[in-house]
């Protein structure tokens, strides 16, 4: 049986209550590999017998909704979007040329490494594989798999900094491809 109830609070029934982030109905918040998403409500769910707490969270990329168990929000990696202070750090990760050591494995073994630093949710990790891929296709062409990863990790890098910067993403991507040119 499911057993919906809006509330517009994170007090949650579970037995699982201790010290994390609570989220508002209203607020951003970032979904590993998915991104930038707003609480749309918060819900309580009957699951094998007991009552749970849920964030239902809209992604703002695709409209995808993800229920979030309220008590499980570090061990899926919801977090909030970074700060504007952090937006320089950021920038200077993709400003860095150090040779990773990814650039002499085989496609796939780079494939599972970036999807790996994706899956994370830090947008420090997503930044050093779009620098990379970005870097990389400079040089040669992307297979199938990596040009999605550079796809997904740029969708996902605009739309934070563009949700913190508080500007649109075209503003971001100039930004972001500024950084390349030397």
């Amino acid at each position: 049986m499911n057993e919906k109830k809006a509330k517009n609070h994170t007090e949650s029934n579970s037995p699982h209550n201790g010290k994390r982030r609570r989220f508002q109905v209203g607020d951003l918040a970032v979904y590993p590999a998915h991104g930038v998403g707003r609480i749309e409500s918060i819900e309580s769910k009957v699951v094998g017998g007991e009552t749970h707490d849920f964030y239902i969270m809209k992604v703002l990329e695709n409209d995808m909704v993800i229920m979030i168990p309220t008590w499980n929000v570090e061990s899926v990696g919801l977090r909030d979007v970074i700060s504007k202070t952090e937006i320089p750090d950021i920038y200077k990760v993709m400003s860095d040329r150090q040779e990773s050591p990814l650039d002499n494995q085989t496609w796939n073994r780079r494939y599972r490494e970036y999807m790996e630093k994706i899956k994370t949710g830090s947008l420090y990790e997503v930044a050093e594989v779009y620098r990379d891929l970005f870097l990389l296709k400079m040089s040669k062409d992307l297979s199938f798999g990596e040009r999605k990863l550079y796809d997904t990790a740029q969708i996902l890098l605009v739309k934070e900094l563009s949700t913190a910067k508080e500007t649109d993403e075209q503003t971001i991507l100039t930004e972001i491809e500024s950084l390349f040119i030397s």
